[in-house]
């Protein structure tokens, strides 16, 4: 499914917080384990590029992740599933370096990110999340098994095409049949907050600010 670039700046002007939320009023759960943590970038917005990976008794590239790279639409995001293996990098400077060369917009990891000091030193608009950063390679213990499938990161099952977002807070996963729905209640969330901090701050009372909808 593709994600009109109208939508997606709408995303970018929210919260994770916000969208959580308002997913979380569909009676959808779409936030991400907090064990998946920010490690470089600040926010990133854009539709699940999905790859699976598993042991491997041989030397292999991970064949799967670099084609899809390369074939993945601009704006997209790598959402990278290492089978609960959370100390080895599936990602490095060589990948970010051919990801930007696309235009993705970020990665999300269930596993490690290893070259750290060069992403964020030579693509600073490109933003990561992991379990942990690792200088371990994946080649020799795991291989690509496939793409497009879906994947679990972080107690969390994201289809290729979901909206994945993530900034500071954390990351959610928006269903692709949610998305409109969800930009439209996390704006909602966000107006009714501006609205609540004003009349905090104008009355002196927390209570009489959050007294008009009567939520935190």
């Amino acid at each position: 499914m593709t994600i009109d670039p109208s939508i997606t700046a709408r995303y970018r002007a929210v919260t994770s917080a916000s969208v959580s939320d308002a997913l979380q009023a569909l009676g959808v759960h779409g936030y991400v384990s907090s064990d998946v943590r920010l490690i470089a970038g600040s926010q990133v917005v854009g539709p699940a590029i999905t790859v699976k990976e598993g042991p491997a008794e041989t030397a292999e590239p991970p064949q799967h992740a670099l084609d899809a790279i390369d074939a993945a639409e601009s704006g997209s995001v790598m959402v990278i599933d290492l089978d609960g293996e959370r100390d080895v990098a599936v990602w490095g400077g060589l990948m970010t370096a051919g990801a930007v060369a696309n235009g993705l917009a970020g990665a999300v990891l269930g596993a490690g990110v290893r070259d750290v000091t060069e992403i964020q030193r030579d693509f600073p608009q490109f933003t990561v999340f992991a379990h942990a950063t690792s200088p371990a390679t994946t080649v020799g213990r795991f291989k690509t098994l496939s793409s497009g499938e879906p994947v679990t990161i972080g107690g969390v099952t994201v289809r290729q095409g979901d909206l994945v977002f993530g900034d500071r807070d954390g990351v959610v996963i928006v269903p692709a049949e949610h998305v409109l729905a969800v930009i439209e209640g996390a704006e909602d969330i966000e107006e009714r907050e501006r609205e609540q901090t004003k009349l905090i701050l104008e009355s002196g009372s927390l209570a009489a600010g959050l007294a008009k909808y009567a939520r935190i």
